[in-house]
């Protein structure tokens, strides 16, 4: 149906217009604060917003079929990129993550959630009559999966690991593995993976700054702002460009926290509306899955699609104080590079499978 991928494309742009328009207000102190004009990072951003825009078209048009075939290569250049970034990467906040480009601050790892999507969604198809044996199936694809999430664990990127595996697990559970199977080996993934945390300066401090949130009631300074901020917004928001939280009190109020600034702006009807936004791309995502009749496709979008409300919704219970601080951006909607980059990547394959996938289902 081409009303669905108009929708989905709909909803994309939409976001990323309200993005444009609280970075514009939200970035200025900080701007000015560096000595910089009004708009820098909005015209960064701008910039950036376009190169999106133009590769989501170029995606659109690939037939997506052409991914089986390079989807092995593609994740093992990942892997390499992903230990590369460790190895020369510059520390930023206790973290090596991004590998400077010049125009831009790349970060292998958001590379690495797609790519993953991509083969995991093909080896799905490939071991269909397998992937409920673990030794002959499941035990394959979980190499892949904790081979990936765990360099991005060790950079130390603990939220974005998380999203890997939730997302992975999620997509095997789709494409016919056994829940018995993943939940036994989920729970002591994630035990584990939680004492490990502990072990990095960077992740142990957010979790026990988290607890101590939850047990004794001390609120971390960035989220208590952010909430005075989308308390501050009421109903229907103070208005666009007329918040006071991003005058430095909200840190990154532009990049991770910009949704407080968006409650704040836009209130709490506005805010409600953005998650709508995020519920109805997954729900089109899953649509478009029905429609089409190839299993590489259907589980293409639904990772995709489930990859994307995941991370939307981890930032948004960071912003109101239900989950530990991390780096995890608002989709389409945060300042940033990568993530951007990568969604608009991701929302291009998804209109190719819309566009052609049901077509070709249909005759």
């Amino acid at each position: 149906m081409k009303s669905l991928y108009k929708i989905y494309l709909g909803l994309i742009l939409s976001l990323i217009v309200i993005g444009l328009l609280i970075i514009y207000n939200a970035s200025g102190y900080s701007a000015v604060k560096d000595s910089l004009a009004f708009e820098h990072f909005f015209n960064k951003h701008l910039v950036k917003v376009l190169l999106g825009l133009l590769l989501l078209i170029v995606f659109s048009v690939i037939p997506y079929k052409y991914y089986k075939e390079w989807s092995k290569p593609a994740l093992i250049f990942t892997v390499l990129l992903l230990i590369a970034t460790m190895l020369v990467a510059p520390k930023v906040k206790g973290a090596t993550r991004w590998i400077n480009l010049g125009f831009i601050r790349f970060q292998p790892s958001e590379l690495a959630k797609l790519v993953l999507i991509i083969h995991l969604s093909n080896l799905l198809v490939v071991k269909e009559n397998k992937i409920l044996s673990l030794k002959e199936g499941l035990l394959y694809l979980l190499f892949w999966v904790f081979l990936v999430a765990g360099l991005v664990f060790l950079q130390p990127n603990v939220s974005t690991s998380i999203i890997i595996i939730v997302t992975s697990f999620a997509l095997l559970y789709v494409g016919g593995a056994s829940f018995k199977h993943l939940v036994s080996i989920g729970i002591p993934v994630f035990f584990f993976g939680g004492i490990l945390a502990m072990v990095f300066h960077h992740s142990r401090n957010r979790l026990i700054w988290f607890y101590q949130s939850i047990s004794q009631g001390k609120t971390i300074p960035q989220v208590l702002q952010a909430k005075i901020a989308l308390g501050s917004g009421g109903w229907f928001g103070v208005g666009l460009g007329h918040s006071h939280q991003s005058y430095g009190f909200v840190p990154e109020a532009y990049k991770d926290f910009i949704f407080s600034i968006l409650g704040e702006e836009l209130g709490f009807l506005g805010s409600v509306t953005v998650l709508l936004a995020y519920f109805a791309l997954f729900f089109v995502g899953i649509l478009i899955a029905r429609k089409v009749t190839d299993k590489f496709a259907q589980l293409l979008v639904f990772g995709l699609s489930f990859s994307l409300l995941l991370g939307g919704f981890t930032n948004i219970a960071v912003v109101i104080g239900t989950a530990p601080t991390t780096g995890i951006t608002l989709p389409f909607i945060s300042y940033g590079g990568t993530s951007l980059i990568i969604g608009c990547i991701s929302a291009g394959i998804v209109v190719n499978i819309a566009r052609t996938g049901i077509k070709e289902a249909r005759i």
